[in-house]
C-alpha cells in the first residue's frame, strides 16, 4: 500500500525521487509507476500495474461508445504516461502535468493506498483541510445511520 505523505522538490528537468516505500510497491515487469491526470482532484494521479488494471476493468465493464467510456478513456489512457525509474529512484514528470497543475518547486505525496496523489504543496494544504472536514462530517453521519439501524432492529 502506498501510505503516508511526502514533500519532495521537484528538480529543473520535473524530476521527483519516489519514496523508497512507493519503489519498493511498484517493482515488476515495469520498473516504474504509471500517471495521469485525477479525475477526483486537481493533482496527478499514479500507481503501479495494478491500478493502471483497475481502471481498465472499470472501463471495459462500458459499453463501447458509451459518453463515460469516452470519458474515462480520454482521461485516464489519454492523459496516461509510463514513468520509469532512473537510478536514483526518480521519475521525470511530463511538462504537460506540471502545467495543469502548477507544479514548479516543492510538491506533496500523498499515498492512498494501491494510488497515489501528487500536488502543488500549497493546493494540497487546502485540499487536506476539506478533506478532513469531509470525513469528519461523512463518519458522523455514518455513525448517526449506525445508530439508527440498531434502535429500529431493537424495536
Amino acid at each position: 500500500m502506498f501510505l503516508s505523505t511526502f514533500e519532495k522538490q521537484l528538480d529543473a528537468k520535473r524530476r521527483i525521487v519516489v519514496p523508497q516505500e512507493f519503489r519498493a510497491l511498484a517493482s515488476g515487469p515495469f520498473d516504474g509507476v504509471f500517471c495521469f491526470p485525477s479525475i477526483e482532484a486537481d493533482c496527478i494521479e499514479g500507481g503501479h500495474q495494478a491500478l493502471f488494471d483497475r481502471y481498465r476493468g472499470v472501463i471495459d465493464e462500458l459499453d463501447f461508445g458509451d459518453p463515460l467510456r469516452s470519458a474515462l478513456e480520454t482521461s485516464v489512457l489519454g492523459g496516461m504516461a509510463r514513468l520509469s525509474f532512473d537510478t536514483a529512484g526518480r521519475i521525470t514528470l511530463p511538462e504537460t502535468l506540471c502545467d495543469m497543475f502548477g507544479l514548479t518547486d516543492w510538491v506533496t505525496v500523498v499515498g492512498m493506498g494501491e494510488r497515489f496523489q501528487i500536488w502543488s504543496r500549497d493546493a494540497f494544504q487546502a485540499h487536506r483541510s476539506a478533506q478532513r472536514d469531509l470525513a469528519r462530517d461523512g463518519l458522523a453521519q455514518m455513525r448517526a445511520q449506525q445508530r439508527a439501524a440498531r434502535v429500529g432492529s431493537a424495536v
